[in-house]
């Protein structure tokens, strides 16, 4: 299921990131890599804010869509 699809608090780990290669690159250089967990913190208006590798990371919706959990 994608990213977006994650409750307020859930966390799973990243099965698959899909998309061009240039948003896949900028993915990863933001922690978002396949193996790595992530958990949902905030849902704010259009955007989801993520902690990945200790770190909080803002994500729109369209970012969350490619990622797989």
């Amino acid at each position: 299921m994608p990213l977006i699809m994650l409750s307020l608090g859930e966390s799973a780990c990243i099965r698959r990131i899909s998309g061009p290669p240039p948003v896949r690159a900028r993915l990863a250089e933001l922690g978002f890599v396949v193996g790595e967990h992530v958990t949902v913190v905030a849902a704010l208006g259009g955007s989801l804010i993520v902690q990945v590798k200790g770190s909080r990371v803002a994500v729109g919706h369209d970012m969350a869509r490619r990622m797989m959990v």
